[in-house]
């Protein structure tokens, strides 16, 4: 864990519970949303088994890895047992830290997650994803539902998946991966042109230093926060502690926070979408776009 989180993990141990169990209802639901379940589909609950195996004697995971263990032993998962572990999951989770649009956020990225779970993305799998969308239609105006839905119908417009079209599919899914969310966002998201789709981050963005003002999310893999805020600091910009309309670059660190509520982002992105919605011209980057830019200012 990046050090910076060390002085908050002790105040969120029962959220991040919470949110582990929500990832499992979703990893289940995205690796069965087709119908079926294959080896490599249960090889995700396996790394879910292994990235939870320290928790084995604390409450709820006393409880739940033994079920898991053991359903996934024969590396059959029948509709019964499916439905006996969501239940079981379901009454193991509270309403204390996360409210229903938080939780069902949370198991929707582990749903993308497990649906590429064996790296093939098919027409059934979109079609039972747009029917949990339907069944969840409280999450919509929360990123990214909107955006995945718009994904899928301009997919599904022609009844097929292609190939350029199933490698967006893969970038955008793999980016809410709920395992090993102590890493967040390795590369921007793709971009495409004439949907309604668009990338988390800017794709090769321009970044510009004098009299801009930046906000840092999320830890850094290469400097501490106070580094960053002076290299901004001489090459003439600002360094913000929250999210305005003032705001032009929002840096998303390569180090996620597994403090975070979501998997891979915290609520300065979400604010800094709702900004970009309501017309803001700010620009969310990756942190490897940040530090190119500073060493080609430097040239």
């Amino acid at each position: 864990m990046h050090p910076d989180y060390q002085p908050y993990i002790k105040f969120t141990g029962r959220g991040r519970l919470d949110k582990s169990v929500n990832s499992l209802m979703g990893i289940i639901e995205g690796i069965a949303i087709d119908g079926s379940i294959n080896n490599t589909e249960l090889n995700f609950l396996d790394l879910w088994l292994s990235e939870h195996g320290e928790l084995r004697t604390r409450h709820p995971f006393n409880e739940l890895i033994p079920v898991v263990e053991a359903l996934v032993a024969d590396r059959v998962l029948s509709i019964e047992e499916r439905a006996d572990l969501t239940w079981l999951c379901e009454k193991l989770t509270s309403s204390e830290f996360y409210d229903q649009t938080t939780s069902d956020l949370q198991r929707l990225h582990a749903i993308l997650g497990g649906i590429i779970a064996d790296t093939r993305i098919s027409e059934e799998e979109l079609r039972g994803l747009t029917d949990w969308m339907e069944d969840h239609s409280h999450l919509r105006s929360c990123w990214p539902f909107d955006e995945v839905g718009s994904l899928i119908t301009s997919v599904l417009k022609d009844k097929r998946i292609d190939d350029e079209e199933h490698a967006m599919l893969h970038d955008f899914f793999s980016e809410f991966v709920a395992l090993a969310d102590d890493r967040t966002l390795t590369s921007p998201l793709v971009q495409r042109d004439n949907q309604a789709i668009v990338g988390l981050c800017a794709v090769c963005p321009e970044i510009s230093f004098d009299g801009k003002h930046f906000v840092f999310t999320g830890a850094s893999a290469r400097f501490k926060r106070s580094q960053l805020a002076e290299t901004i600091t001489l090459l003439g910009g600002k360094l913000a502690a929250s999210m305005s309309k003032k705001v032009d670059y929002l840096v998303i660190g390569s180090e996620g926070n597994p403090c975070w509520a979501y998997a891979c982002y915290g609520r300065k992105v979400e604010q800094a979408i709702e900004l970009r919605k309501a017309g803001a011209r700010l620009l969310i980057v990756h942190e490897h776009d940040f530090h190119d830019a500073i060493a080609d200012f430097r040239q």
